[in-house]
């Protein structure tokens, strides 16, 4: 491009020091538009700056409506919020926040408005200002500079100066990290260490002289460097304080409001160094364009609700990942004891699990409402999912959720030598022990379900179901139906309510009502003090398996029900279940069933159940605990090199119990 455009003079002869505010404020918008071009060529954008620069020179009249402009700007509008709040939340909760952000994205804003924050996201519209205004070269940077600097004294219109605006940015910010750390719930979670050295006592302090002396001597002085040091070292005091909060949440439970706050802190330090920065800078024009682009790039982060919720949510799920960890070393085998043993309490789950497809038919016959038939079957499912974890059996499909978190917490150190190969031992625990727990449930499922049909046909003259419920049974599971995608919607909820369980259970801790249920003086009178501490050790150590039983058996459930009311055809495809209720259809429909290849069709389609149930709530599980391990893609890729060379070695050690002889160093830890 050689020329500038036709229509700059025309922009430039609309601006108006006398229009309305939003008529000015709309011709800001539309100068940066004009600026930005298409949003695809920097070099571009940055030559029409320099145009835009060289058409007012050339013109007395628009250098002087642009600084009457400028200077009613300055008045009306207070520069001070964009430098020390803009980016930050403006409320301190993570949920207030979130419906903030919410509205600003499924709301306009008016561009008659004074507010700095609103004024800058119109201006500033698209992430690629922040490119061309990194790009600016220094012969634009200074002139825009003069014409941006402070306006000639206006009786009618004063403007605060450029240095006061910076000084006072710095003073809110800091005042906001004392609010901060002086808030309760982080004061009281401070080691003793960092309340004992009181960091954000002296700030207050450190903030006056620094603020007394580039005010009095001058950015440029020796006072104000050596204040700027003693400030920036008091901030890095109380970041370094507000960290030893990590500890306490690491140990107690996570509070996504804490986290939320903590980060917020930390941002604002970072801010205020670069404020710092800016002041002292010996080219403050260069140094103020880079700052606005990082505001761009702020004001575009800010609309963002899965940013805020991946950054505050973020030591959550490596809480709840590191709880699922602890729980998955209960459903792992390592040797042939272990591995018997697993086999039984699967197969006792099995049994309990006919009882409970019997259970489904016998509400189906009362013949509810889709929501009362969807909530009456989740609390079927809840009630024997809660029976199976308190009689000690298992249910297969439960496992990989818990066991996914475990494998990634073997990964910690991958860098060690033995780490890679004892976790794909560990694989092949894993995959052992979810085989002999699919095995247990299904092959215990099936007998116990015809002897339940039997047991009711000898005694009422009709078996667990009719036949055309049967036929209905076979032809919901047929192969090349949905079935497939039913397995897999089960695997997600089953993922959910893992992660609904390692929630609740960050929950119990953060609150701690184990001791509360202890040591209450309401709740130990009623159940007296042993009898009190006997049900708050059990609760925290059940808490999770209950919470996680519990929500399993309502989404199962609900989920189809709720999906019923929005015209979806969503139902729950679960292994054991399945095979129960293809046992109960066959026996309805007696022998002939066996010549019928619906029914094999079916029976293929229930094989194919487990293992899509198990491989997308482990996927979903180890993709959250390896995110949360910090596992970059190269050890991934190593990962799988790893397990499929241990494949091709030893297929067998995937499948089978390894002889005594064979039995790893590492073994499980006891039950606590």
């Amino acid at each position: 491009m050689s020329h500038a455009p036709q229509d700059l003079p025309e922009l430039l002869d609309q601006l108006d020091p006398h229009a309305t505010l939003a008529q000015r404020n709309l011709w800001l918008i539309h100068l940066v538009a004009w600026i930005r071009g298409d949003a695809h060529d920097v070099a571009a954008s940055v030559s029409r700056v320099h145009w835009l620069l060289d058409a007012i020179r050339s013109r007395p009249q628009w250098r002087q409506r642009w600084q009457q402009s400028w200077a009613k700007f300055k008045y009306e509008v207070d520069l001070t919020p964009l430098l020390a709040d803009f980016g930050f939340a403006p409320r301190t909760s993570f949920l207030s926040e979130f419906s903030h952000r919410l509205g600003r994205r499924c709301l306009p804003s008016t561009p008659e408005t004074t507010d700095i924050e609103e004024l800058f996201g119109l201006v500033f519209s698209q992430p690629f200002d922040a490119k061309w205004l990194r790009a600016l070269d220094a012969k634009a940077l200074a002139q825009l500079a003069r014409w941006l600097a402070d306006p000639p004294r206006d009786a009618q219109h004063p403007a605060v100066s450029w240095r006061q605006t910076i000084v006072d940015a710095v003073v809110f910010a800091t005042s906001q990290i004392s609010a901060t750390g002086f808030a309760n719930e982080i004061r009281v979670r401070l080691s003793p260490a960092a309340r004992e050295s009181r960091p954000f006592h002296g700030l207050a302090p450190v903030l006056e002289a620094w603020r007394h002396a580039v005010l009095t001597r001058g950015p440029d002085s020796a006072q104000a460097a050596h204040a700027s040091q003693a400030l920036r070292e008091q901030l890095d005091a109380c970041r370094h304080a507000a960290y030893t909060v990590y500890a306490h949440l690491n140990e107690h439970g996570i509070s996504v409001g804490i986290v939320f706050r903590l980060r917020q802190l930390r941002e604002r330090v970072l801010r205020i160094k670069a404020l710092l920065d800016l002041l002292a800078s010996p080219h403050p024009d260069q140094a103020t364009a880079r700052l606005l682009a990082d505001l761009v790039q702020v004001s575009h982060d800010r609309r963002s609700l899965r940013a805020l919720i991946a950054a505050s949510t973020q030591l959550t799920a490596a809480k709840v990942a590191e709880r699922g960890a602890e729980n998955g070393e209960h459903y792992i085998t390592r040797d042939a004891a272990e591995y018997q043993h697993l086999l039984a309490q699967a197969a006792g789950g099995g049994a309990l699990l006919a009882f409970t497809t019997w259970g489904k038919f016998a509400l189906l016959a009362l013949g509810l409402s889709p929501f009362w038939s969807g909530l009456a079957a989740s609390w079927n499912y809840a009630l024997s999912f809660v029976l199976v974890q308190l009689l000690h059996f298992m249910v297969a499909t439960k496992q990989p959720a818990f066991t996914a978190a475990t494998m990634a917490a073997k990964l910690r150190n991958i860098r060690q030598t033995r780490t890679l190969s004892t976790f794909v031992d560990e694989v092949a625990h894993l995959l052992r022990s979810q085989c002999a727990s699919i095995v247990g449930n299904v092959g215990l499922v099936i007998p116990a379900a015809a002897a339940i049909s039997a047991a009711l046909e000898f005694m009422r003259g009709h078996s667990m179901i009719g036949t055309t419920e049967a036929r209905h049974v076979i032809a919901g599971l047929q192969l090349l139906g949905p079935t497939a995608l039913y397995a897999a919607l089960t695997g997600m909820l089953l993922f959910a309510s893992s992660i609904i369980a390692g929630w609740v259970e960050n929950a119990f801790v953060l609150r701690r009502l184990d001791s509360a249920m202890a040591y209450h003086p309401r709740i130990t009178a009623w159940l007296g003090p042993q009898r009190a501490a006997r049900w708050a050790a059990f609760l925290r150590a059940q808490v999770s398996g209950l919470a996680s039983n519990v929500s399993l058996g309502l989404l199962l459930g609900l989920v189809p029900a709720f999906a019923g009311f929005f015209g979806l055809s969503l139902e729950v495809r679960h292994v054991t279940l399945s095979a129960g209720q293809l046992t109960a259809a066959a026996m309805a429909l007696g022998s002939d069933v066996w010549r019928d290849p619906s029914f094999w069709s079916a029976a293929a389609g229930v094989l194919l159940i487990g293992p899509l149930n198990v491989a997308v709530s482990f996927y979903l599980a180890l993709r959250l605990a390896l995110r949360a391990q910090s596992i970059s893609d190269i050890n991934r890729h190593r990962i799988a090199r790893a397990i499929v060379k241990r494949l091709r070695e030893r297929p067998l050690s995937f499948f089978l119990p390894p002889k005594q002889d064979d039995k790893p160093a590492s073994v499980r830890p006891q039950d606590t």
